[in-house]
């Protein structure tokens, strides 16, 4: 069964136009969920709007959104009084500018949809549109209104089709500067930067997203055959804490060591980590932060 749109309308270069839809890329079906029951009875219960007043549910149909003034006082606003809002980019996503994807940085990165055409007359702008991106190594800066909000979004080829992938605005995006500010500038000894150069190089792999387990739903679906078969939980292992690192540069070389394979780069091969220095007498012993 065909994934169901996120969003229907159209893309459009200059003046020309086709008709896509958004498909979402993440699938939020889980593996492992649970219902709130009755302890007492075992059956599922349910939500309901309570008057915040009076305590009493409200009847199907009685809810209403509301906006609240400064003065305490809502203004109320009807369901297909929203639905009613519409501007262009409710359905349309105009290709306003093109930039290199790489510039903009991964902080403002939101949420991927696949963008197909919704038809089959729409197939040839679609690839034109598409392929002259991919030409260019361009990506599109546009805007839409998805989930009642207006989002700016970038868009760019992927395979026969291209994803969508919606930005954050720079005033809810908390700047590096914020939290990194505080971080005291450290000048690294080369030394020790070769040798974890080195362990990164042993280390390389291929991105192959299919080798990630869930390591948590694992423990939980353990958890859920157990209490199946009438056993108690299973006792949690803990796991080992890391302990503080006293001697960086021995930690390094440990670790090296320790790991199997070689390295793969030739440039860390050649460029050995040289023979440490002898520390001079008054020279305090090495300790990370």
């Amino acid at each position: 069964m065909a994934p169901r749109p996120a969003w229907k309308g159209y893309l459009k270069l200059s003046l020309v136009t086709c008709a896509v839809e958004l498909t979402n890329v993440v699938t939020h079906t889980e593996r492992v969920s649970f219902r709130i029951l009755n302890r007492k009875t075992g059956n599922t219960v349910k939500r309901i709007y309570v008057d915040a007043e009076t305590g009493k549910p409200l009847d199907d149909g009685d809810e209403i959104k509301g906006y609240e003034l400064d003065d305490g006082d809502f203004v109320r606003i009807e369901e297909d009084e929203i639905e009613a809002v519409q501007i262009e980019s409710s359905h349309t996503m105009s290709l306003d500018g093109f930039v290199d994807k790489a510039s903009i940085q991964q902080i403002y990165l939101d949420t991927p949809y696949y963008v197909a055409p919704a038809d089959k007359v729409s197939e040839e702008a679609f690839a034109v549109i598409r392929d002259a991106m991919a030409g260019k190594k361009m990506a599109g800066l546009a805007r839409i209104v998805l989930y009642q909000r207006e989002r700016p979004v970038v868009i760019e080829p992927l395979g026969k089709g291209m994803v969508v992938t919606t930005l954050r605005y720079d005033n809810t995006v908390r700047q590096p500067d914020s939290v990194f500010g505080e971080i005291k500038a450290v000048k690294t000894d080369q030394e020790m930067t070769d040798l974890a150069e080195l362990i990164i190089d042993k280390k390389k792999a291929k991105f192959d997203p299919s080798k990630f387990d869930d390591k948590y739903e694992d423990a939980l679906l353990e958890l859920i055959r157990a209490k199946k078969a009438g056993h108690k939980a299973p006792k949690a292992k803990a796991a080992p804490k890391p302990s503080n690192v006293v001697n960086l540069f021995d930690a390094l070389k440990k670790s090296l060591s320790s790991d199997s394979g070689s390295p793969k780069s030739s440039s860390a091969k050649a460029r050995p980590a040289a023979k440490r220095a002898k520390p001079k007498a008054a020279a305090p012993k090495r300790k990370s932060a």
